[in-house]
């Protein structure tokens, strides 16, 4: 094969699996029905998730910069009303660690690039660990998880010459249309914080939450700066990258350090379990908002960041995250990507860390655990000689529990690979169109004009037409604006 060769597969028929299979399809998972769970019997979905979390070691993939510090969540509002877990019960202090990062850089990258900031928080809980993992925006860039390790990879780096690549990056966006709401948020001023206490956090996903009653809820989680939100301008945040770059990590530790802790408000936005049936969106896709006129933020209480780690890779790179630990009271969703990211990231920790990673003192609960998982490398936390499986006659417990699950839904249907069904407000630029011309402000505005054009440097046809677009798409104003300028730069 001629070293010049680029694309060897050019010739070959549509992708397959690693054995060689046809693939069935590259853009949606197997669910039961259009809206129901993802099954996991999707083998192709297995394998791209399992093999993403295995294409880099050591380091996060994404997410591998970043910092944290710990602290306290104290909850000051009654919402028993909504969910039973404990954490969430008026008067209720959790320990916490939360860990700040960026998307797409690596461990040495600045941390005042443009990118979407992670904001995963550990709860400590007396009921066991509840993970939050989020990011400083409301949504995400696709809403099936079969598109998000060539989302991530469409953000890194190119296969010949490692450049991270404007082309590449647009090209994926443009032709996935649902990203149009995360990328306005990550071309305006969200993608510039200037700190990460000045910045706000967000579950992002929706979630389930269940009272003492039985009774079900959806909720979307709201953490708001006590800050205030403060942002770079692309000049200040260019400047720093040369300056320092681990501004953001030096900022966080220094501030609590001097004892300036930083504080967020948690509110939720509650949807009645009934209503997320005929709304007029899909309160599931990740892509969306919920409006706060129709679900209006409830206050639950205060998050304090007022600890520093003693060792940065012991209890920072080491801090392992996962959606899919919820305690009794919360529950997860419908939500395609919360699904797949709730084997993926645990799988992630499996590979970075090791089979026991929940082992380390900090992702241990500080509640009492009683898991039939043993053995493998690393591990520390044993039995003895108690029975190591179930059901036994050693004494030791187990559970069993059998009929309807408390924290489930109901679904049914054919298998099928097919998107969302659409519902009355569903598309993919309206919201992002209602961000730019009711949220931006004018200077906001001519500031994303100014941001999206920087980013076409390198761009291609047909590349760049989908970009002008994409963006009049979004809105007429501003597209056409971006055009012009694009053009007058390349004149």
């Amino acid at each position: 094969m001629s070293e010049k060769q680029t694309c060897p597969y050019a010739s070959m028929a549509p992708s397959t699996t690693a054995a060689g299979a046809p693939a069935v399809s590259d853009r949606n998972s197997l669910t039961l029905g259009a809206d129901g769970p993802i099954l996991l019997h999707d083998v192709h979905l297995i394998e791209q998730l399992a093999h993403f979390n295995r294409e880099k070691v050591i380091e996060r993939q994404p997410h591998a910069k970043g910092s944290g510090a710990f602290g306290i969540f104290e909850t000051t509002e009654d919402v028993s009303a909504y969910t039973k877990a404990a954490l969430f019960q008026k008067g209720v202090t959790t320990e916490l660690l939360l860990r700040f990062s960026t998307v797409a850089g690596e461990q040495g990258s600045p941390d005042t690039w443009r990118d979407v900031r992670g904001f995963s928080i550990k709860f400590y809980t007396s009921q066991g660990n509840y993970d939050l993992v989020g990011n400083n925006t409301p949504v995400f860039f696709v809403r099936d998880p079969m598109k998000f390790p060539h989302f991530i990879r469409s953000q890194k780096r190119l296969p010949d010459r490692g450049l991270r690549d404007n082309h590449m990056q647009w090209d994926f966006w443009t032709n996935n249309p649902e990203s149009a709401h995360q990328v306005t948020y990550l071309m305006g001023r969200r993608g510039l914080p200037r700190t990460w206490r000045h910045m706000n956090g967000y579950g992002s996903h929706t979630y389930m939450w269940v009272n003492a009653q039985g009774e079900k809820f959806w909720v979307k989680y709201h953490f708001h700066s006590q800050q205030g939100l403060e942002f770079f301008s692309n000049a200040e945040a260019a400047k720093m990258s040369g300056e320092d770059a681990d501004f953001h990590r030096r900022d966080l530790f220094e501030a609590i350090e001097r004892g300036a802790y930083p504080r967020w408000t948690l509110s939720v936005q509650v949807m009645p379990y009934d209503v997320a049936k005929t709304y007029r969106i899909n309160p599931f896709d990740l892509t969306k908002t919920w409006p706060k006129k129709d679900f209006p933020l409830i206050k639950v209480g205060v998050m304090t960041l007022n600890r520093n780690p003693e060792n940065f890779f012991a209890q920072i790179e080491q801090a392992a995250f996962s959606p899919g630990n919820v305690v009794p009271g919360i529950g997860l969703s419908p939500d395609r990507m919360l699904l797949a990211r709730s084997f993926a990231y645990a799988d992630a920790q499996r590979n970075r860390i090791g089979a026991n990673f929940h082992q380390l003192p900090v992702n241990q609960p500080r509640c009492p655990v009683n898991t039939y998982m043993f053995d493998g490398p690393m591990a520390y936390h044993h039995t003895g000689s108690a029975p190591v499986y179930t059901t036994n006659s050693g004494g030791r417990p187990w559970s069993d529990q059998t009929g309807p699950v408390d924290n489930g839904w109901e679904a049914d249907g054919t298998m099928v690979r097919m998107a969302y069904t659409l519902r009355e407000g569903d598309d993919d630029f309206s919201q992002a169109g209602i961000l730019v011309r009711e949220v931006f402000s004018d200077a906001e505005r001519d500031d994303l004009v100014e941001t999206v054009v920087g980013s076409l440097a390198g761009v291609r046809e047909p590349v760049l037409s989908r970009v002008f677009q994409y963006w009049k798409n979004i809105d007429a104003d501003v597209g056409a604006r971006i055009e012009a300028a694009a053009k007058a730069r390349s004149a």
